[in-house]
């Protein structure tokens, strides 16, 4: 049995949520799963430039599908809600930014992204892993959203923001630093 990926039910500007409710496309939730989902969109070419880490950014994809189905679900259906984060996401985001700057010179000054398209492109998905946090804060001001999704959204910008520093060491590309105006 297949089924049509047009339902027309979006015709009017709305949405659904899982649960039923129906919001407006520009509703804070929406902005927020839609930024975890070009989030996951950006880990994913992460992914396709990575000769490393690159199993852990697919287990990481999988946790943003997660994440943004917590942000989709009706906040007043928290048993349709699906349970996939915990905290051991959190331990293994820390343990592998652990392992990266074990093998990183001490960070020293600001760093510019570029030099390579691996490190630009994760440096892209920090700076949208921090739009994501911010909107998911700002949901978070308004309807409750378990503190896990804030957490994992936190360290995963770490997490980028060190593997873009170990693409860089890794493929021989001098970080470049900012320099302020003389």
């Amino acid at each position: 049995m297949s089924f049509k990926i047009y339902t027309k039910t979006g015709d009017d500007g709305s949405t659904g949520l899982f649960g039923g409710a129906r919001v407006a496309k520009h509703h804070i939730r929406v902005e927020a799963y839609g930024t975890v989902d070009e989030l996951n969109a950006h880990v994913g070419a992460v992914a396709d430039y990575a000769t490393e880490e690159t199993a852990f950014l697919r287990q990481i994809q999988s946790r943003l599908f997660s994440l943004g189905a917590v942000l989709a679900t009706q906040p007043d259906k928290p048993n349709l809600m699906l349970n996939d984060l915990q905290e051991q996401d959190l331990t293994d985001l820390e343990t592998a930014i652990d392992k990266m700057e074990s093998e990183l010179p001490p960070l020293k000054n600001f760093i510019l992204p570029g030099g390579h398209v691996a490190v630009s492109t994760a440096h892209l998905a920090r700076c949208v892993c921090r739009r994501a946090e911010r909107l998911v804060v700002a949901l978070a001001e308004i309807t409750p959203v378990p503190k896990i999704v804030l957490a994992y959204l936190n360290r995963l910008s770490d997490y980028l923001f060190v593997l873009s520093r170990y693409f860089a060491m890794r493929r021989g590309v001098e970080e470049i630093i900012w320099k302020g105006r003389s």
